[in-house]
This record gives C-alpha cells, sequence and structure tokens, in this order.
C-alpha cells in the first residue's frame, strides 16, 4: 500500500511542478517506490532486475539535478519551461533517455522486465513513464531535434529488430515499449500534444495485454500457443489488441502513427517518416506471430506443452 501511495505521489509531483527540484524529488519518490515492488519475488532474477532498476534510475535522476543546476546558473531561475542553455538541455535529453530506456540507453530495459511479475512489468512499461514524458512535454521547445529524431529512429529500428528473435513475451513487449518510445519522441518537439495521445492509446493497449497474459498466467510463446484453451474470448481480445498495437489500419493503434507521418510530412521531415514507417514493419512481424499464437488455431508445428483445460486435475485422496 505504501509502494502504491508512493508511486502515485511521486507521479503527481512530477507531473504538476514547475521547479526542477520539485521534479526530480517525484522521480527519485518513483524510483524508490517501485524498487520493493521489483524485489518483491525474492528471486535472484528479481533481485539482479532491482540492482540494475536502480543504478540507471540513480545515474538518470543525477544528470536531471546537474542539467537543471547548470540551468540555473546560467540563466538565474529554476523554472522547468525555461531550459535555455544547450549544455543543460543535451543533458536533460541524455537522462530523460536513460530513464525512458531509450536507444542507445536501452540495455536495462529488457533485462529488467524480464525479472518482474507481470503486473510490475505493467507498471513499469506505462506509470513509469509517465513523469520522463512529462518533463520532455514540458521542455520540448528548447530540445536539440537532431539528437532526438536520431534516437528515435533508431529506438524503431532496436525495437522492431531485436523483438524478433525473442521468446519471453515480458522482452517482446519489452522491445515492443521502446519501439513505440521511438514513435513518441519524433514527434515530441514539432506537436507535443500528439506524443501524448500515443503515449495513452500505447498505456491502454499495453495494460490491457499485460492484464490478459496476467489472468492467463502465460509468460513464452510455447505456453501461449496453449492458453487458448483456457478462456477462448479472452485470447481473441488479446489477438485484437496486439495486432492494434502493431498499428494495423482499422483498429485504434493506426490513428497516432498516421497522424505522426502527417505531422512529419507537414513539417518536411518526409524521408524521417518513410524511415520510421519502414521500420515499423519490423514490429509488425513479431505482434503478428503473438497474435497469431494467441488464437484459437494452433500453429503449424507440434507443441510439447499439456492443454489446460477448464477442469481441474484431481487431487489423490488416500483411501481408507
Amino acid at each position: 500500500l505504501i509502494s502504491s501511495l508512493s508511486l502515485l505521489l511521486g507521479t503527481t509531483i512530477t507531473i504538476s511542478s514547475n521547479h526542477w527540484m520539485m521534479a526530480w524529488t517525484g522521480l527519485e519518490i518513483n524510483t524508490l517506490a517501485i524498487i520493493p515492488l521489483i524485489s518483491k519475488s525474492h528471486h535472484p532474477r528479481a533481485i539482479e532486475a532491482t540492482i540494475k532498476y536502480f543504478l540507471v534510475q540513480a545515474a538518470a535522476s543525477t544528470l536531471v539535478l546537474f542539467s537543471s543546476m547548470t540551468n540555473a546558473w546560467s540563466t538565474g531561475q529554476w523554472d522547468i519551461t525555461q531550459l535555455h542553455h544547450p549544455t543543460s538541455s543535451l543533458l536533460l535529453t541524455t537522462a530523460i533517455a536513460m530513464k525512458l530506456g531509450l536507444v542507445p540507453f536501452h540495455f536495462w530495459f529488457p533485462e529488467v522486465l524480464q525479472g518482474s511479475s507481470m503486473t510490475t512489468a505493467l507498471l513499469l512499461s506505462t506509470m513509469m513513464k509517465f513523469p520522463p514524458i512529462t518533463i520532455l512535454f514540458l521542455t520540448s521547445n528548447s530540445l536539440n531535434s537532431t539528437l532526438l529524431v536520431t534516437m528515435a529512429i533508431a529506438s524503431a529500428a532496436l525495437g522492431g529488430w531485436m523483438g524478433l528473435n525473442q521468446t519471453q513475451i515480458r522482452k517482446i513487449l519489452a522491445f515492443s515499449s521502446i519501439s513505440h518510445l521511438g514513435w513518441m519522441t519524433i514527434i515530441i518537439i514539432y506537436n507535443p500534444k500528439l506524443t501524448l495521445l500515443t503515449f495513452y492509446l500505447y498505456s491502454v493497449l499495453t495494460a490491457t495485454v499485460f492484464l490478459t497474459l496476467n489472468t492467463t498466467n502465460t509468460l513464452k510463446l510455447s505456453t501461449m500457443m496453449t492458453s487458448w484453451t483456457k478462456t477462448p474470448a479472452l485470447n481473441t481480445t488479446l489477438m485484437l489488441t496486439l495486432l492494434s498495437l502493431a498499428g494495423l489500419p482499422p483498429l485504434t493503434g493506426f490513428l497516432p502513427k498516421w497522424l505522426i507521418i502527417q505531422e512529419l510530412t507537414k513539417q518536411e521531415m518526409t524521408m524521417a517518416a518513410i524511415t520510421i514507417a519502414m521500420l515499423s514493419l519490423l514490429g509488425l512481424f513479431f505482434y503478428l506471430r503473438l497474435a497469431y499464437y494467441s488464437t484459437i488455431t494452433l500453429p503449424p508445428n507440434s507443441t510439447n506443452h499439456m492443454k489446460q483445460w477448464h477442469t481441474n486435475k484431481p487431487t489423490n485422496t488416500s483411501i481408507a
């Protein structure tokens, strides 16, 4: 309860503050609140994930503080929207990229998600991304566009590329998150409200996927093949959600991608729009694979896993 309340408090402080110190305090409260939730299972992988997460977030928070102090030293003010010093802007972009898990600071994110439970992984993918994105939103006027566009295209490329050969669903969803963050950061300078729309839709769709997988207790592709026997209707919904995350036209997930490509062409960034649209096809492949495994049709190969039927196994009762 304390951890959950602290998470809400930290997020609220960061998104409602105008002063750099208050924003930093909110980020720190968030980091300290999520650590017990990651390490709750006491599994060695969970402890390793906790340490990785703490080290990365502590380094990023230090950079945020250093960036805001440098800005205050040169401009004499602590207002978030007045980030005019170029070095401060560069440091802040690096710090937020570390906090979000953008390329080239993405290495920690799939490992941390793999070591967490499904509900904690959901929090890490959605709620923990909200405060850093808010800081980017508030400082979008003074950020370096070339650096952000480069990182965004690299994130979209790596998120699609690395997700192709994964069998663990949490890692696939981690690379999916990196890919979506690429779409969010490429447009934040030109149309910040579009970034927030993309983030909200991504959060709702990802929450649906994580909660469905948590309900069916599915952690990897091989168990996903047989999970349809437990909840066929839920798995059909999961298939539609995955296709929506992939950005297929009739579904909701296509809307932000369409609007982002439209905005990029308006800004005469046609090459960037073409590149990021082509790179999203990589992600489409593993989303289609997940969607295929989650439907009622089995893939054309044999599976070693038992089908998980509704009926429970009979317990061995001793006969007197």
